[in-house]
């Protein structure tokens, strides 16, 4: 082989492999806090903010910018898309929100918790959110008040509305004893959340202001989460607004299994926002705006298994 060739071809493969690279000076400026474990061939840090327990798996190299994704609920269920990910060197990153059905604690709660990725840890400023089933509830809601915090959007059967689910008051079953958690969530009567206007549904127009890509993934016989209450409606008034939400239909499937066997589409779709962002310009590494709300982080030990 041609000397000056042999070494163009080590250049160029250097640079191809370079976004997986450790960047030492990244890792010890902003070292993972908690308690390590595995989960599966990865590291899981596990920990608390607070009395709120968190997580963050880590890749064995990190792709350049620490991009990362933000699972909303049921941590490490249909994995397909987070194993994926960490595979491609993004962090996927969980706290626990449960009970809170996207209400003003879950808010806060996030709000501490992207301080503490972004300004703390030198996460980059804008994650993409996943979320399955109710996670979706949390997630547009805290999205639709950050819009410019949000890389993108990957929603898999996603309650859009509560009073559908778990209010069940649409063509669903709901969920009695849920519905009243939520409520109390909220600090609502029943009859304030059969008025309230603050679902995601009624909230999209901030995200699509600020042009964040939105995927929903979708069992056309989900009778649980109907998507003709939730996914449908929000692909409805994103039209009406110029702007289309991209659609994955699973014909014949109900609400479960959540995600792809094969994610590539899903993968496809984050990976793309991140490199349109990237082309942008716009800043990875937020400026630090503030003290965190986050009191207090110590390691503390969560069940691999755990679907919060």
């Amino acid at each position: 082989m041609h000397k000056r060739f042999s070494v163009f071809l080590q250049i160029t493969i250097q640079k191809q492999n370079s976004h997986l690279r450790p960047k030492q000076n990244e890792y010890r400026m902003s070292r993972i806090p908690g308690q390590v474990n595995q989960i599966e061939n990865y590291a899981l840090h596990q920990f608390s903010c607070g009395a709120i327990p968190c997580r963050i798996a880590a890749p064995k190299y990190e792709a350049s910018g620490r991009p990362w994704v933000w699972r909303a609920r049921f941590w490490w269920a249909f994995p397909e898309f987070d194993r994926t990910m960490l595979e491609r060197g993004w962090h996927v990153a969980h706290i626990d929100v449960t009970e809170l059905y996207g209400g003003p604690e879950a808010i806060d709660r996030w709000n501490s918790f992207y301080h503490l990725m972004v300004h703390e840890l030198n996460f980059a400023s804008q994650p993409a959110i996943e979320c399955m089933s109710r996670g979706g509830l949390i997630s547009y809601n805290w999205a639709a008040r950050n819009p410019e915090k949000v890389l993108c959007m990957y929603a898999d059967n996603p309650v859009c509305d509560f009073t559908s689910w778990p209010g069940g008051k649409g063509s669903g079953p709901g969920n009695e004893l849920c519905w009243q958690t939520c409520l109390d969530a909220y600090g609502l009567s029943e009859e304030e959340a059969l008025a309230y206007k603050g679902n995601p549904i009624d909230n999209l127009k901030p995200l699509i202001d600020a042009g964040v890509p939105l995927l929903h993934v979708y069992g056309d016989e989900d009778e649980v989460v109907p998507y003709a209450e939730n996914s449908g409606i929000m692909v409805e008034r994103a039209r009406s607004l110029g702007y289309d939400i991209e659609l994955i239909r699973k014909p014949g499937m109900g609400h479960h299994p959540h995600c792809l066997e094969d994610p590539s589409p899903i993968v496809t779709f984050v990976e793309e926002a991140w490199r349109f962002r990237r082309v942008q310009g716009q800043p990875v590494i937020a400026a630090d705006s503030g003290k965190s709300n986050v009191n207090k982080v110590q390691a503390v030990p969560i069940a691999v298994g755990d679907s919060r």
